[in-house]
Parts: C-alpha cells; structure tokens; sequence
C-alpha cells in the first residue's frame, strides 16, 4: 500500500514488509508489537512486550526459513513440516497432529495450511484500532480459512478469529487448534503455569519421559515417571533432559498463563471450551534427542484443540474426536492472548482478556 497512513502513534499496521524474502504484516500498539509471515502459515512469529523487552513467541534453532529457496532432502511429511517450523503460534486445521491420509489425501505433520502462503489484507486502520485478515484455501483438504488479527490501543490484548468454511458437497472432517509455543528465553524453570482446573491424561506409545504414559488425572497433579508426584504448574530445568504430551479436557473456563516471576511479566491465552474441548501440552525441556531437537530446546507448546492428535479417541473409547462439518457449513472462534505483569501467577483470565492475578 503504497499511499497507507504511517502512523508513529497509537495502533499502527503495515503489509509492506518482507523477512527473508517472505511477506510480512506487522500490527502493534502502545504495548505490544505483533508480527505474521503472510507468505508461510500466517505464522505469528513476534508478540512482544515493549516495556519489558519481552518476546514470547519461541523460535526453533533454524527459526525462519523462505522455502522457495531450497529443496527438502527427503519428501517425508513429518520432516518437511519441521524442517519449515519456526516456532511461534500457527492457526492449525483442518488437520492436526502427526501425518495421516485425509479422504485418500496424505496429509503432513499439522495440516497443509501451515506451509502455504496465504493472501493477506489490512481490513481496520485508526489509531484506535488496526486489524489485518488473512485467508487461504487449502489443496488437499476442501476448506477456505480466514484468520482475523486485531489489536486496540492501549490494549494488552491480541485478538484472533478463525473462520473455517467446508467448501466441499459432502460431510468433511477438522482437527483444528492454536498451535502456540513457548520458550526461553522468557521460558524459565522459575516460571509458573496456571489455567482452569480440568481433568488430564498421558497417552501410552509416546516418548513421554517425565510424566507416566497411560494415566488419567486433574490438574495440577501428575504421576512421574517413577511413580512420585509431578506438579505440571511447575517446569523443569534444562538439565532434566525430559520430553512430554499430555491432553487436558473437561475444563469449565477456557484460559491458561504462563507466569515470568524474574521479569515480572507473562502472557495467557482465552478460548471457547465449547469450541476447544482440549488442551494439548507438548514439553520439551531440553529432552527430545535426536532430530530435530537434538536436546537444544527449551520449549512447550500450551494448544488448544478442537480434537485429540489426527482426531483419536480418548482412551477408553472407539469414538472419534474429528469436528465434521456439513457441506458448505462454516464455523468461527475466537481466541485472545493478553500480555500482563504479575510476578505471583494468575488465578483467572475471563473471556474477553481481563486477568485477576494471584
């Protein structure tokens, strides 16, 4: 937009960057600078805290690579997903979770949608208020997504809403959540995760190496791997070695926080439980040897999701967890993460972004 308004005050947006050769949409406010790579996933990439310094989005070692500059070595779907992961926050759908077939399609790690470009348009403009809609249709699956992102002025608070629309004349599946991960350096083991209380499980056949696979529970209690207590409100150092999943569901309020008492910061997300029924917990705390880890990171990923990983069952059960989408149909959510100063933790996070700290 050659003739846009270049505010140096207020809320302020621009589409004319580029990071690395790939489009890029940069939102911010008085508190808050947010930044999205158009051209892969509409990935959101930077969230930080201008106060404090702060950067949440965590970034995987390679961080931000322009794949139309390199071929991958190997056509496996797990692998050219993380070849490409950046780290930071991906709206995932309409699959998520490890490869699988989708209607005779194979489908990669996290859905297709996260390794396309995506069109993107400033919608909102003032120094009251900037939003910026990004949109694509994916290949392989048949939905059209929109993704809205919004910040007020003065305001703490990221708003995003997804759109997904079922472009297909018949009954089609979603796995479809928050990809949002966490890490050092605002990541510490003196950090302190809350959320609303839930139940929880630990699949078996994973490579879980803290948590003991197979369990059932409710927050914040889990049972370690050799059989004493693990407060999951709690982090590991580094050192620890360790890597985990676990899925929370059953919660009555959608909320979580994760809590920086050193820089006396954090950030927490809201979302639709009703929407969201789960809440993934992936940890990697210095664990995960081997690619593409090889025991560099220090990260989790807090995610909530419409489904369990590839729309598996709970245990227990033989009866999916895939959202279906009549033909034509179209669903939305919102979702909000606020940024908000606390060195003791938060006790609640009401829909709209207000935090109540411990």
């Amino acid at each position: 937009m050659h003739y846009q308004d270049e505010r140096t005050y207020g809320c302020r947006i621009s589409d004319s960057w580029t990071y690395r050769g790939l489009k890029t949409v940069v939102l911010e406010n008085e508190l808050l600078r947010v930044s999205l790579i158009a051209d892969k996933g509409a990935d959101v990439f930077e969230l930080s805290h201008k106060k404090t310094d702060t950067e949440f989005m965590w970034r995987t070692p390679w961080s931000v690579r322009n794949v139309g500059l390199w071929t991958p070595s190997t056509g496996d779907g797990d692998n050219i997903w993380h070849d490409t992961y950046i780290g930071g926050w991906q709206t995932i759908a309409p699959t998520g979770g490890p490869p699988q077939k989708y209607a005779n399609a194979d489908i990669g790690q996290h859905t297709e949608a996260t390794l396309m470009p995506w069109d993107a348009v400033i919608v909102e403009d003032t120094p009251e208020r900037v939003s910026a809609k990004f949109s694509v249709r994916t290949v392989r699956t048949p939905f059209w997504i929109e993704k809205v992102v919004t910040l007020e002025a003065n305001s703490p608070v990221l708003t995003v809403t997804d759109t997904l629309t079922n472009e297909a004349e018949e009954q089609s599946e979603a796995q479809w959540g928050q990809h949002v991960a966490l890490g050092d350096p605002f990541l510490t083991p003196n950090c302190r995760l809350d959320m609303a209380q839930g139940d929880f499980f630990v699949p078996g056949g994973g490579d879980s190496t803290r948590l003991q696979a197979n369990q059932s529970g409710s927050w914040p209690i889990a049972v370690g791997i050799e059989g004493g207590d693990v407060d999951l409100s709690t982090f590991p150092p580094k050192s620890d070695r360790v890597q985990d999943f676990a899925a929370f569901k059953n919660q009555k309020e959608g909320w979580y926080a994760v809590t920086n008492p050193d820089r006396g910061v954090g950030i927490g997300l809201t979302y639709p439980v009703e929407t969201f029924k789960y809440l993934w917990y992936w940890q990697v705390f210095g664990g995960g040897m081997g690619y593409p880890w090889y025991g560099r990171t220090y990260n989790i990923g807090v995610e909530p999701f419409t489904s369990l990983p590839n729309g598996m069952p709970e245990p227990g059960s033989d009866q999916g967890t895939s959202m279906i989408f009549a033909p034509g149909e179209t669903k939305s959510a919102t979702v909000r993460a606020v940024v908000y100063e606390s060195t003791t933790g938060v006790k609640h996070i009401t829909p709209e972004g207000e935090v109540t700290v411990r």
